[in-house]
């Protein structure tokens, strides 16, 4: 018959437990409510902030605006026609910035600083500038 030894299966649990990594985040994700000429209506995001991007589940992006008891106003980044009703949002706790600098110069970008002009990736030394800042 084989002995149990309580000590050393206590050891054991304790090393494997030291060792376990939780796998799961947690997320806040917001339904859409409405959608039309830019602006989504979205239901659930009640920690996000001003100004900050969200993502849909489509990777269109959008940057909140209009803080509301209930629901949240979120300006569109992308082609409104891909947002739906009942759509999931979530925060990205990232405040809405660009690029700025010497790699900035003549380049065409959207508002999230991401080149449109088919030139490629932006190159050169740029920084990130919040959208919204006090004026110096």
């Amino acid at each position: 018959m084989v002995e149990v030894k309580p000590d050393e299966i206590s050891e054991i649990l304790r090393q494997q437990l030291s060792e376990y990594k939780s796998a799961s985040e947690l997320e806040e994700v917001g339904t859409v409510l409405q959608v039309g000429d830019g602006i989504a209506r979205v239901y659930g995001l009640t920690k996000v902030g001003f100004g900050e991007l969200v993502e849909f589940e489509n990777g269109v992006q959008a940057i909140a605006m209009n803080l509301e008891e209930d629901n949240v106003g979120v300006v569109l980044m992308g082609e409104s026609g891909e947002i739906k009703e009942g759509d999931s949002v979530r925060r990205t706790n990232v405040i809405a910035s660009i690029k700025v600098g010497d790699g900035m110069f003549g380049r065409v970008v959207n508002p999230l600083g991401q080149p449109i002009d088919g030139k490629g990736p932006i190159e050169g030394e740029t920084y990130e500038m919040p959208l919204e800042r006090k004026a110096p």
